[in-house]
């Protein structure tokens, strides 16, 4: 390492389930550097409240998940990818439990009870109470954090990947800002990973949390890779409504136990919307009660478990339900307030069953990625599952390739010799708030021709004034979120327009229906004009 350039084999860009089974299933392997936006246990793993999808009963089939799957992803699933990611599912559990994961089990049976949520014709969500994501996280942090070969290194925010300007053009890692020290550092890598998570914070509400901006599907589409059904966001129907809950989110699994939509008046709606009711994809659910409230110019709706148990409920959901009590709230006597909110994107960096992207030593795995898994709408806890599966896949990848890449050259510091401390950071804040009340307003649940046109025009003055600004002052974070913001808020806007159709979670009142034939939105960064199929 000189001063300001460190030096590993493999650079994992985010400490999410995604990055952190990498980098553990890599570690006897390999020297490696993991970034965490803030510190360490801060992203979307840790507050997934629902579980895994996998077989894991008798009852249940490989193919009847894979049926579900394609089912719900709209036509736009590959089902080879769909195929290989299911029948990983129970392989994906037991390494959980190796790893010291404590599941919840059956009483007596010592089975793993499982759950079943929307667009599931069975139960097979394997879970830790309601806080998954969160006993998963803590196992995989606590383990990297004891491997000497995993560096890992806190409030550090990638700015952009390096690549080589001539020959393959292959990537060889990052300009990395330092938060504590505030300075902008090289990580050379043989390997570069992104495994940044989500796109929540584009839009006004939201369930992600605060380190969710699009920063590797930004860094990726700058650096050439294609990024694919962008238009395809899925709104959580249920987060509590509250002033000081900050969107947290109700998990699925409550619907799936008996919970009930209600309208303020006490009249349960579902019904009219689908078949399946509560029990309907996300999708619909998000649009039913979004209609519902414009409909009647409100502001929530409401989800009644006070029919459950209140011992059932405090035991299966306790964490639902210590927020709630927190919060003033009862559930077990009134019904809980919810509103939808940006959940989890179903498109990204285009990647290959083993993670690669368009650029050589570049890779993607978890939600930055878009392997097909997916399609056009996202059965729920499938989500968790892609993430193990395509680390486990980017390792045997990049294990395999380790020895074969030249020594890496020493990069170009970052040039900060035109630029001056900003004196106007009022407009960082004004642009942020003003690109998600725009992607809130006119590219939300449900969408029109004329709601789009509106949004790009206003996310093209954006971009260039945030490029003006960027030219000019020195980096801090908000201003690196704010750049990887617009950047994704664009691409959302921009497949969202060039899909002339509804599917999936992505609906417009301009054309309700589906076309016959189901294709991807890909978009180039060398072409002006977005291209539809790969």
């Amino acid at each position: 390492m000189t001063e300001r350039q460190y030096e590993h084999d493999v650079l994992i860009i985010g400490s999410g389930a995604a990055g952190l089974a990498l980098a553990l299933q890599l570690a006897p392997h390999a020297r490696l550097a993991v970034l965490c936006k803030e510190g360490l246990g801060e992203s979307a793993t840790r507050y997934a409240q629902g579980g895994i999808s996998a077989v894991m009963d008798v009852g249940d089939s490989i193919d009847s998940h894979i049926a579900d799957t394609l089912a719900v992803g709209a036509g736009l699933c590959r089902p080879e990818v769909v195929r290989h990611v299911v029948e990983r599912g129970p392989a994906t559990v037991r390494w959980l439990v190796e790893r010291g994961v404590e599941f919840t089990h059956e009483t007596g049976s010592g089975g793993f009870h499982l759950y079943r949520e929307g667009g599931h014709s069975h139960r097979r969500i394997v879970h830790a109470a309601d806080s998954t994501g969160r006993a998963i996280a803590s196992t995989l942090e606590e383990q990297a954090c004891a491997h000497r070969s995993i560096d890992l290194f806190q409030r550090h925010i990638a700015v952009d990947l390096i690549a080589r300007r001539t020959g393959d053009g292959r990537c060889l890692g990052a300009y990395v800002y330092d938060e504590a020290r505030d300075r902008v550092r090289v990580f050379r890598a043989r390997y570069t990973v992104l495994a940044t998570g989500g796109i929540g914070k584009i839009y006004l509400y939201t369930s992600n949390p605060d380190v969710c901006t699009g920063d590797g599907i930004a860094m990726a589409w700058r650096i050439g890779c294609r990024i694919a059904n962008m238009e395809f966001i899925q709104f959580h129907p249920t987060c509590l409504y509250h002033p000081h809950a900050k969107s947290f989110l109700i998990t699925e699994a409550l619907r799936g136990e008996g919970a009930r939509l209600l309208l303020p008046d006490g009249t349960r709606f579902m019904p009219r919307f689908h078949a399946n009711a509560e029990l309907a994809p996300r999708d619909v659910v998000a649009r039913a009660i979004d209609h519902e409230m414009k409909r009647l110019g409100i502001d929530h709706v409401c989800l009644d478990i006070g029919h459950l148990d209140a011992g059932f409920v405090r035991e299966r959901f306790p964490t639902v339900y210590r927020r709630c009590r927190e919060l003033g709230l009862d559930p077990s006597s009134r019904p809980i307030p919810v509103v939808p909110a940006a959940h989890y994107a179903c498109g990204g960096v285009m990647t290959d069953l083993r993670g690669r992207t368009d650029v050589p030593g570049l890779y993607a795995v978890g939600e930055t990625g878009c392997t097909g898994l997916h399609g056009a709408n996202r059965i729920a806890s499938n989500s968790l599952l892609e993430c193990l599966v395509l680390a486990h896949a980017a390792y045997g990848d990049i294990r395999a390739g380790l020895a074969d890449v030249a020594p890496l050259p020493t990069l170009p510091e970052w040039d900060e010799s035109r630029v001056t401390d900003s004196d106007e950071e009022v407009v960082v804040k004004h642009n942020w708030q003003e690109l998600r009340r725009c992607m809130w307003d006119y590219v939300g649940i449900v969408r029109t021709d004329k709601r789009l046109a509106r949004a790009q025009r206003r996310l093209d003055l954006l971009q260039a004034e945030i490029a003006d600004y960027y030219g000019h002052f020195r980096l801090n974070r908000d201003l690196i979120e704010l750049r990887n913001l617009i950047v994704t808020a664009d691409l959302v806007t921009r497949s969202a327009a060039a899909r002339r159709e509804s599917r999936g979670l992505h609906y417009t009142t301009d054309n309700p229906d589906p076309l016959p034939e189901a294709r991807d939105t890909v978009l180039r960064r060398n072409s002006p004009i977005s291209s539809i199929g790969a």
